[in-house]
């Protein structure tokens, strides 16, 4: 899409928003978040386009794996809170349910995909590199999840995190909104991969094409089962709190640079995560 041009939906390798690229390599496909001017913050169309590239990636006979990557310093930083609305969609909050955002498909999908985590994970992005198949990062990256302080009750990571680094571990990132670096995220066992910056696409395909020289049916059945393992979330719970007075406290402090009004008078110059 150019400037000025109207938005248009997914078609073909084309995802609906100039800020993601499908490209193609053989059977293989990169899927680039590009938003530099946002840091790559997710816009609703980015969310969508996202889950739209992993159906496309299951529905193309020719191609058998996904690499997913970013630009510049940054993965995914999460969704977009400054109200930014580039793609013609509707604002973000009300819009991130799971039909909307790609998690699911990627937990889900039969096809193999992998992450090259290039730079900044945090919220979705975070989400994303815990739920591919393979996590390569690049010694740069950084992890967090910042959503309980934009006031998201976001049973989805609490659900998820616990079984990929323990509870004791999900509840000091998810509580505290501390950041891992990437030799503390595979420690933790955030990623399995850490590699030298420059390295960093070369061993995410490496590891991709690997993948993709499984049998099919059996890495499906296998997939399956460690699906299982993570269980369901409390989706009634996380839906009643994106419309809730908290999130949108959380996100209009976000917008305003402030801090949200829960935080007491006394604590309030000690939070640095606004």
């Amino acid at each position: 899409m150019n400037e000025g041009e109207a938005p248009r939906p997914p078609e073909g390798d084309w995802l609906g928003t100039p800020f993601l690229r499908f490209e193609r390599s053989g059977s293989l496909v990169t899927l680039s978040v590009d938003r530099p001017e946002k840091r790559n913050a997710l816009t609703p169309a980015m969310y969508f386009g996202i889950r739209y590239a992993v159906d496309r990636l299951n529905g193309d006979a020719t191609l058998a794996g996904l690499l997913i990557t970013g630009t510049g310093d940054v993965f995914i930083p999460g969704g977009d809170m400054s109200g930014a609305n580039p793609d013609g969609w509707a604002d973000l909050p009300g819009l991130l349910g799971m039909d909307n955002t790609p998690f699911d498909a990627i937990r889900r999908s039969p096809k193999p995909i992998v992450c090259a985590v290039n730079g900044i994970a945090q919220g979705g992005g975070m989400m994303i590199a815990m739920l591919s198949d393979v996590t390569v990062a690049s010694e740069r990256a950084t992890f967090r999840a910042p959503e309980l302080f934009r006031g998201i009750a976001d049973t989805h990571y609490g659900q998820i995190l616990p079984r990929q680094v323990g509870p004791a571990r999900a509840r000091d990132l998810l509580l505290t909104g501390r950041e891992l670096n990437a030799a503390q995220a595979e420690d933790w066992g955030l990623v399995s991969r850490v590699v030298p910056h420059d390295q960093l696409l070369d061993e995410a395909v490496s590891a991709l094409r690997a993948i993709c020289r499984t049998g099919p049916e059996a890495r499906a059945a296998v997939k399956k089962s460690m699906d299982a393992f993570y269980g369901t979330y409390d989706r009634a719970a996380m839906d009643a709190s994106l419309m809730g007075p908290e999130m949108t406290e959380g996100y209009l402090a976000f917008k305003d640079r402030r801090p949200p009004a829960w935080i007491p008078d006394d604590l309030r110059e000690d939070d640095g995560r606004i």
